[in-house]
C-alpha cells in the first residue's frame, strides 16, 4: 500500500528534489523505450531499404497508439486518480481504475479493427504500395492485433503513477523493453533457434513483451500497490467517472492525433518522391518522435504532481512545478536537436548506407533539429496540463501546429516539388507555434483559476 508520505511529497515537498525522485524511474523507462526504437530500426535496417520504408509507414501509427495509451488517455487516468486522492477521496480513485480499464479495452478494439483488420486499405491510404505496403501490413497485423496488451499495460501503469508510485511501473516497463530488444533481434534476423521473421520480428517482440507486462502490471494494481486497488465487482459504473477521465484523456488523444497527423501527412508527401526519400525522412522524424518518451519521463511526474496540487487548490505551486519540468526538457531536447543538426550521421549512419536516404534525413535534421527545444517544451507542458483537468490550450496548439506544418508543407510540396527544404521549414515553424502556445497557456485562467 502507498505510504501517506509518498503522496504528501507531491503537495509539500521541495519541487526539484520531488520531481527528480518521481521522474528518475520514468527517465530510465524513456531510455529503455528509446533503446527499443533504436534497436528495431537497426535490426530492420539489416533487411534493406524497402523494409525500412515499410517501418517508416507504420511507425507514426504505432507511436500514436503509444502516445494515446501512455501519455494521452494514460494522462487522463493519472490526472483523475491524482485529483481524487488530492481532494481526499480514495474510494473515487479506486472506482476510476475499473473505468480506466474499460476505456482501454474499447480503445484497443478500435486499433485492432482499423490498423490490423483493415491494414492493407489503411496503410495504402497513407501512401504505401507494392513491397513497401506488403511489409507494412505484415508488421501492422501483428503489432495492432495485440493492441490490448499495450493498452492494458499503459493504463495500469497510469493508475499507479496517479498515486505517486513511479517505481513499480518503471521496473516492469524497463524489463519489458529489454525483453523486446532481445526478441526483436532474434525474431527479425533469426538468431540461434529462433525463426527469421523479417519485418514481422519486431512486431512479434512488441506484442510478446507487452503481453507479459500487462499481466504483471495488472497484478500490481489488483494487489493495491500505490493505494488504489482494482476491483472487477462491487463498483457501479458511472458516466461521471468516464467523463472525468475522458475530459482530459479524450482531448489529449485528439492532441496526439494532431501530432501524428502532421507526420503522416508529411510522410504521404515524401512517399511521392520514392522509397529512399521515404526511408530517409522516416529515420529523421523517428528522432523527433523519440523525444516524446523523454518528455514523458518528466511529464508523467508532472501530471501526477500538478493533478494533486490542483485537487488541493495549490495553483501557484502547480505552475512552478510545470515550469521547472518544462524548461528542463526544453534544454535537453534543444541539445539533442542541435547535435543532430550539426552531425546528422551520428544518427543516420546507424541505420543505412544509402546515400539518397541519408541526404534527405540530414536535410530534415539540419532544418528541424534546432527547433526540437520547442517540441520538448510543448510536450512536457502538455503532460503538465493534463493535471489541470483542462486540455483546451494544448489541443488548440496542436491544431495550429497541424495547420502550419502540414498545411504549409502541402503548399510547399506543391510549389517546390523537387525541394524538401521549404516543407521542412514549415515543420520547424509548426514546432515553434506548438511550444510557444502551450507555454503561454500558463499565464491563462486555466492555470490561474484564482488569479493567483
Amino acid at each position: 500500500m502507498k505510504s501517506p508520505d509518498q503522496f504528501e511529497r507531491l503537495l509539500r515537498g521541495p519541487i526539484v528534489p520531488t520531481l527528480a525522485r518521481l521522474s528518475a524511474p520514468n527517465i530510465v523507462v524513456a531510455a529503455a523505450m528509446t533503446l527499443t526504437t533504436f534497436a528495431d530500426a537497426w535490426f530492420v535496417g539489416r533487411l534493406g531499404i524497402t523494409a525500412l520504408a515499410s517501418l517508416a509507414l507504420v511507425f507514426p501509427i504505432q507511436t500514436l497508439m503509444q502516445m494515446m495509451s501512455a501519455g494521452a488517455m494514460g494522462g487522463g487516468v493519472s490526472s483523475a486518480v491524482a485529483r481524487a486522492l488530492g481532494s481526499g477521496r480514495p474510494e473515487r480513485a479506486t472506482a476510476i481504475a475499473l473505468h480506466a480499464m474499460i476505456i482501454a479495452l474499447a480503445m484497443a478494439a478500435l486499433y485492432i479493427v482499423v490498423a490490423a483488420v483493415f491494414a492493407p486499405w489503411f496503410f495504402g491510404l497513407l501512401g504505401g504500395s507494392g513491397t513497401v505496403l506488403d511489409g507494412a501490413v505484415a508488421y501492422a497485423q501483428i503489432a495492432f492485433g495485440g493492441a490490448g496488451a499495450i493498452w492494458l499495460t499503459n493504463t495500469f501503469a497510469s493508475v499507479l503513477r496517479g498515486t505517486g508510485n513511479m517505481a513499480v511501473p518503471a521496473r516492469i516497463l524497463i524489463a519489458a523493453s529489454l525483453l523486446h530488444v532481445a526478441l526483436s533481434g532474434a525474431l527479425t534476423l533469426g538468431w540461434g533457434p529462433f525463426p527469421a521473421l523479417g519485418v514481422r520480428g519486431p512486431a512479434t517482440a512488441l506484442v510478446a513483451s507487452f503481453g507479459v507486462a500487462a499481466l504483471v502490471m495488472g497484478g500490481a494494481v489488483v494487489a493495491g500497490r500505490g493505494g488504489v486497488r482494482l476491483r472487477l465487482a462491487g463498483i457501479a459504473l458511472q458516466a461521471e467517472l468516464f467523463r472525468d477521465i475522458l475530459k482530459v484523456g479524450g482531448v489529449a488523444c485528439g492532441n496526439a492525433l494532431l501530432t501524428i497527423a502532421t507526420i503522416v501527412i508529411v510522410t504521404r508527401l515524401i512517399a511521392e518522391q520514392g522509397t529512399a526519400a521515404l526511408a530517409g525522412y522516416g529515420l529523421g522524424s523517428r528522432l523527433e518522435l523519440m523525444l516524446i518518451p523523454i518528455s514523458f519521463g518528466i511529464g508523467g511526474a508532472l501530471t501526477a504532481t500538478v493533478g494533486a496540487n490542483f485537487g488541493a487548490r495549490q495553483f501557484a505551486r502547480a505552475r512552478r512545478v510545470a515550469w521547472t519540468g518544462g524548461l528542463f526538457v526544453a534544454a535537453a531536447s534543444g541539445l539533442i536537436g542541435g547535435v543532430a543538426a550539426v552531425w546528422p550521421d551520428l544518427w543516420l549512419a546507424n541505420f543505412t548506407t544509402d546515400a539518397e536516404a541519408r541526404a534527405i534525413g540530414a536535410r530534415y535534421l539540419a532544418i528541424v533539429g534546432p527547433f526540437y527545444l520547442f517540441f520538448g517544451l510543448g510536450q512536457t507542458l502538455y503532460f503538465a496540463s493534463q493535471g489541470t483537468g483542462n486540455m483546451i490550450w494544448p489541443f488548440s496548439a496542436g491544431v495550429v501546429r497541424l495547420a502550419v506544418a502540414a498545411g504549409g508543407g502541402a503548399i510547399a510540396a506543391t510549389y517546390f516539388a523537387a525541394d524538401t527544404t521549404p516543407l521542412f521549414a514549415c515543420l520547424s515553424a509548426g514546432l515553434v507555434c506548438f511550444g510557444g502556445l502551450i507555454a503561454g497557456s500558463l499565464f491563462s485562467r486555466v492555470w490561474n483559476p484564482r488569479g493567483s
